[in-house]
């Protein structure tokens, strides 16, 4: 680096450091992409889900806030949940385990009920939080909805109940979660 300063003088090193920092943004950007790339690629190989089954589901889910969604099978009829409710008080993170059954006469359309655990961070006053300051709680969850998934669209909506109970000082049972889901599905 001396020689390099007092061959070009401080202008040219400083010249020098940037040209350095672009070739290492650019490198760094290119591994960005090729790590993006192959996550798309293999969440992408199964394609979309045109048929009234899929594997996977990725989404919103909308009631009391929004959420993202996000629903697997693991089994032909059973399907591990994760979803991440948001609203102005609070987030609340929900694991749900499924078991699906058919509806006869009705193709494309599932029941499902479930056990879940949940942990939520609640802020300042509201119906959540009773306390008037921040709290973080855990619970347990059921789950009881119908999840249909449209023929020859890759879309899934389902609508569900998730009673919880949640424990600690001024906690108990609420019945008011669940919601809508939309989803785009893919996989089969």
């Amino acid at each position: 680096m001396i020689f390099i300063f007092l061959l070009f003088g401080q202008n040219s090193l400083y010249r020098l450091g940037i040209v350095f920092f672009l070739y290492a943004k650019r490198l760094i950007m290119k591994k960005v992409l090729i790590v993006a790339g192959l996550l798309f690629h293999f969440i992408m190989a199964d394609g979309q889900s045109l048929g009234h089954e899929y594997r996977t589901a990725i989404g919103v889910k909308v009631w009391d806030g929004g959420g993202l969604s996000i629903k697997h099978f693991v089994k032909p009829n059973t399907a591990l949940e994760g979803i991440a409710y948001f609203w102005n008080k609070g987030v609340r993170i929900t694991g749900l385990y499924e078991i699906h059954g058919n509806i006869s006469g009705a193709e494309g359309l599932k029941w499902y009920v479930g056990p879940g655990a949940h942990v939520g961070f609640y802020d300042g006053d509201n119906k959540y939080n009773t306390n008037n300051d921040q709290a973080t709680f855990i619970g347990i969850d059921g789950v009881l909805g119908l999840d249909y998934k449209f023929n020859k669209v890759p879309i899934n909506i389902s609508i569900d109940w998730q009673p919880s109970f949640e424990f600690g000082d001024n906690r108990g049972f609420y019945g008011g979660w669940g919601g809508l889901g939309i989803r785009y599905a893919f996989g089969k």
